[in-house]
């Protein structure tokens, strides 16, 4: 898995099988906000937004910062998972 943000979209990035999943994110001070999450069609079905969740919520806690989704599949994968 190898989930990298990307500064000039602001977004983190998951690519898999030639395809992107993308989550838009902004920062302000401690707090991560999760605005958006998409997977395209090609990869629905197959866990690629949820390992992007994953790695999104490792690099959170690595930089010691709270998260905060805006997103509702954010939100629902954060409860089940995290």
């Amino acid at each position: 898995m190898n989930v990298t943000y990307n500064s000039d979209k602001k977004r983190y990035e998951l690519s898999e099988d030639g395809f992107t999943a993308i989550a838009d994110v902004r920062f302000e001070d401690t707090l991560l906000f999760i605005d958006y999450v998409e997977s395209p069609f090609e990869l629905r079905g197959k866990g690629t937004a949820g390992r992007l969740m994953q790695g999104i919520v490792d690099d959170a806690t690595a930089k010691n910062m709270t998260l905060r989704p805006v997103c509702g599949y954010a939100k629902k994968w954060l409860e089940k998972y995290n």
